[in-house]
């Protein structure tokens, strides 16, 4: 099995503020019924009013992130599935209860994860 990471950008969730529950709600229930099919690992959403930072080989710290990135903000899960086209299903109900595009990504095999 693959482990696929799913995700999308915060400012790509627009509807109106009192949908958020229903919002809410929909995704939820996507993630439980990703649970239940023994599929998901883990997912959340980026903490935005924490600054990232970079930890260098000897321990520095320096406030931000590389500069090729930009911003990583908004939310993600990562599921391990038989397949891509397990994944695009996975991508179209999260994107469904999202309200928004989702991006899917593979993670390379690694026998020691």
């Amino acid at each position: 099995m693959t482990k696929f990471l799913i995700s999308f950008p915060s400012g790509a969730m627009t509807f109106p503020a009192e949908e958020l529950h229903a919002v809410s709600e929909a995704s939820h229930a996507v993630i439980r019924e990703a649970k239940e099919a023994g599929v998901y690992v883990f997912g959340g959403g980026i903490d935005e009013d924490v600054d990232p930072v970079l930890v260098g080989g000897d321990g520095t710290v320096t406030p931000g992130t590389y500069p090729q990135t930009g911003q990583l903000k908004g939310g993600f899960c990562v599921l391990e599935l038989p397949s891509r086209d397990a994944a695009m299903e996975w991508a179209a109900k999260i994107a469904t209860s999202c309200r928004c595009a989702q991006e899917v990504r593979e993670f390379m095999y690694d026998p020691e994860s």
